[in-house]
């Protein structure tokens, strides 16, 4: 959660205007909406395919951040491997849907939440979404943000990618955005945040698919 204190801020782009998020569709607002629900702690940008979409289709059309900005920003993506939900729930909606559950079950104030999926590092629970999507919850010591939510490990409506070829496919779509993709034009995207050229036929495939599903 080494970035996660800037991530929680909006970051201002050029207009100031309420952001609103209706059945998964996202107000064409320039600004980066961040402002989660509390008590979640949520990382759409690491975990929300639409959400990622959205910030990278921002930077191409509107060049929203500077190349050194969008390269600190990429780094709430982390360097493993990540789970992206990819359903139709907005990354609000599914906050709202969470607290809702954890509410109705009264497991929603901190003291609550402990009790119910203790601190140690290995606790968890699994809740569902309408969606029969799965989500883990864990404790956060915050004051004012103790649940931290992420996609369930092969949960319906997500796929896990590594971090790198999610990085990579974010800087093509947001800075290259060529429809025809070369080895040459990839490495260009790759090279804007220090990414090393790629190595193999695998993982350039494997940049080439996830290219294609921000696209759609």
């Amino acid at each position: 959660m080494k970035h996660f204190g800037s991530f929680l801020r909006i970051v201002r782009l050029t207009s100031i205007m309420r952001n609103k998020e209706v059945s998964g569709e996202f107000s064409q607002t320039m600004q980066l909406y961040t402002d989660l629900p509390a008590p979640v702690l949520f990382n759409p940008f690491k975990h929300h395919l639409g959400y990622i979409r959205y910030v990278a289709g921002l930077q191409q059309e509107s060049v929203a951040m500077g190349k050194k900005e969008f390269c600190r920003f990429l780094q709430h993506i982390g360097g493993s491997v990540t789970d992206v939900y990819t359903g139709s729930f907005g990354w609000i909606e599914i906050c709202r849907l969470v607290i809702s559950i954890l509410g109705s079950e009264n497991h929603l104030s901190a003291e609550d939440f402990l009790r119910w999926t203790g601190e140690k590092p290995d606790d968890f629970k699994t809740i569902s979404l309408p969606d029969n999507s799965s989500w883990v919850v864990k404790y956060h010591r915050h004051k004012e943000r103790w649940v931290h939510l992420f996609p369930a490990r092969q949960s319906l409506h997500t796929l896990r990618v590594k971090a790198n070829t999610l990085k990579s496919a974010i800087l093509y779509h947001a800075f290259v955005g060529k429809d025809f993709i070369t080895s040459d034009s990839l490495n260009e995207a790759r090279a804007i945040c220090g990414l090393s050229p790629v190595k193999s036929v695998s993982e350039t495939e494997a940049i080439y698919t996830m290219i294609e599903i921000l696209r759609t």
